[in-house]
C-alpha cells in the first residue's frame, strides 16, 4: 500500500510525517489533509512549547507508539511542522484504517 501524501520514508524504520497544526482548538482531533500535510487541531496554546509537546503526545496516541519515538525536526515556531517517527514496523497512518 502506498504511503499517504503527508508521509515519506526516511530510512529503515524511520518515517517523516508532515503536519499542519491549529492550536487552541475546541478539542484534539485530526481534521483531514491540508496542502499535503495532515491537519491536526490541538487544545493546547502555542506558547511555551505547549502545542509542540501536545502534538507529540497526540500523534503518539494516534500511532500507538511511545512519545519518545517521535521527534519534532522542523517547524518549532510554525504551524507547518515535520515529525520523525521511529517504529519497528510501519504504523497505521491516520485516515488509512
Amino acid at each position: 500500500m502506498p504511503l499517504p501524501e503527508y508521509v515519506t520514508k526516511a530510512g529503515p524504520g524511520i518515517w517523516n510525517l508532515r503536519v499542519r497544526v491549529q492550536p487552541r482548538a475546541k478539542r484534539d482531533a485530526v481534521d483531514g489533509v491540508h496542502q499535503g500535510r495532515l491537519k491536526i487541531r490541538l487544545k493546547a496554546p502555542a506558547v511555551d512549547n505547549k502545542a509542540n509537546k501536545a502534538l507529540i503526545i497526540f500523534v503518539s496516541g494516534l500511532l500507538g507508539l511511545r512519545s519518545r519515538r517521535i521527534q519534532l525536526v522542523s517547524g518549532q515556531k510554525s504551524r507547518s511542522k515535520s515529525l520523525q517517527i521511529e517504529s519497528g514496523s510501519e504504523p497505521v497512518w491516520p485516515g488509512e484504517a
